[in-house]
C-alpha cells in the first residue's frame, strides 16, 4: 500500500462537475499525492458519477484516492480508502467493509489521546487540526503544531489540516506532518497547478 504523505489535496464542495475535474486534474498533475472527495451537499448520483470520475484520475496519476465519510460510496468506486471522524466505530466499521488494505484515515482534531485511539482501532493514518484558522471550517478547534512531535511514535503517517497555504506550510512540514491536507489554499483560484507545485516541492 502506498504510503501518505506529500500533498494531500482535499476536493471544494461543489455541484460544477467540469471545473472540479479540471482543478483535480491541475492538481494531480502539480504533484499531489492524496486525493480526497469532499462533497455534502450534492444528490447521491452526483456524487457516485464525480467520485468514479475522480478515482480514475487519481489513478491514471498513481495517487491515492480517499472518500470523505462515506464508507458506501467508497466501496463501490473502489477507493484506496475512506476517512472517518471521531467515533472509534467508525474505523472499525470501515475496516470491516473495505478490508485489511484499505486506507482509513482519522480525523483527530487537537487531541493526541484520540490519535492514540484511532491508531488501537485500526486507523491507518491521524489528521490533526484546524493547524491555522479555517475557511472551510470556520468554528473548528486550534489544533497546535507542537501535536506533530509529540505524536511522532504513534506509528502512523500524520495529517495537517486546516488553512493551510504556500504562506504557512512549511511550518506545518517543519513541525513533523508527513502530509498537509489543503482545500481553499488549493483551489481558490486559477493556478492551480502551480500552487500544488509549490506545496509538493516543500516535501522534497
Amino acid at each position: 500500500m502506498q504510503n501518505v504523505n506529500g500533498l494531500y489535496a482535499i476536493t471544494p464542495d461543489t455541484d460544477d462537475s467540469e471545473k472540479l475535474i479540471e482543478q483535480v486534474s491541475a492538481a494531480l498533475d502539480g504533484g499531489a499525492r492524496v486525493l480526497q472527495y469532499r462533497n455534502k451537499g450534492s444528490d447521491p448520483v452526483r456524487r457516485l458519477w464525480q467520485a468514479n470520475i475522480l478515482a480514475s484520475l487519481a489513478r491514471s496519476r498513481g495517487a491515492l484516492f480517499i472518500v470523505n465519510d462515506d464508507i458506501q460510496l467508497a466501496r463501490a468506486v473502489q477507493a484506496d480508502g475512506v476517512h472517518v471522524g471521531r467515533d472509534d466505530a467508525a474505523i472499525a466499521t470501515a475496516r470491516a467493509a473495505l478490508g485489511p488494505a484499505a486506507i482509513v484515515g482519522a480525523s483527530c482534531y487537537n487531541s493526541i489521546e484520540l490519535a492514540r485511539a484511532a491508531v488501537a482501532a485500526g486507523a491507518s493514518y491521524v489528521a490533526f487540526g484546524a493547524v491555522f484558522p479555517s475557511g472551510t471550517k470556520p468554528g473548528a478547534v486550534a489544533a497546535p503544531l507542537a501535536l506533530f512531535a509529540q505524536s511522532a511514535s504513534l506509528g502512523v503517517p500524520r495529517v495537517a489540516i486546516g488553512g493551510i497555504t504556500s504562506a504557512n506550510a512549511a511550518q506545518v512540514v517543519a513541525a513533523g506532518a508527513d502530509a498537509i491536507a489543503v482545500i481553499g489554499g488549493l483551489f481558490d483560484g486559477d493556478d492551480v497547478s502551480e500552487r500544488a507545485a509549490a506545496l509538493a516541492a516543500l516535501f522534497g
